[in-house]
């Protein structure tokens, strides 16, 4: 989750001739599941797609992420260059110490993730709802991981084999402190 604090500013009505004050919001931002999908609910279009998105459209989701009640669409207009900046790089946190080292190797896949092949997937794995708040990283690592562990293990060429246990006996040679 990511805290924001959006300072109280003074204003001056033109119409009234007199100062105010608008006020301050702590707002709390959610990357996640639940965003995404009510970003793609309004839009009617791939959040995770190719295209990029307009400012409106960037600024709505923004608003789908906040998770503070009743805030008026004019505090979200008041948000600082530091403080989107802050925003995106919560959004594109990587939020897990998993890693996987075999990432380099495939092509990117060329199907469409939309928030209901997400759920679709959490049903599939049997991962509880509740993850529909996690951050959004988090959620597809997890989902990554699920497959990964869910796949069948990939047969070995006898190249890679041959390439694997020269590895293992250059290893055994050096800890052994032997020639061969």
């Amino acid at each position: 989750m990511l805290k924001i604090h959006i300072e109280p500013q003074d204003v001056f009505d033109e119409r009234t001739q007199k100062f105010g004050t608008l006020p301050g919001y702590d707002l709390e931002f959610e990357h996640s599941l639940a965003s995404l999908s009510k970003w793609e609910s309004q839009w009617e279009k791939p959040f995770m797609g190719r295209t990029d998105k307009t400012d409106e459209e960037a600024v709505s989701y923004i608003r789908d992420m906040c998770l503070t009640p009743d805030v008026p669409p004019e505090a979200f207009a008041r948000i600082t260059g530091d403080q989107h900046r802050q925003i995106q790089d919560y959004i594109s946190a990587k939020m897990t110490a998993t890693f996987f080292s075999d990432d380099a190797k495939q092509p990117p896949s060329r199907e469409i993730i939309t928030a209901e092949l997400l759920y679709y997937w959490i049903i599939a794995s049997n991962i509880p709802f509740e993850c529909q708040y996690w951050h959004l990283n988090k959620l597809l690592a997890l989902l990554k991981v699920c497959a990964k562990k869910s796949e069948k293990p990939k047969k070995m060429s006898r190249s890679e084999i041959a390439a694997r246990n020269r590895q293992l006996n250059a290893q055994r040679r050096a800890q052994m402190g032997s020639s061969g």
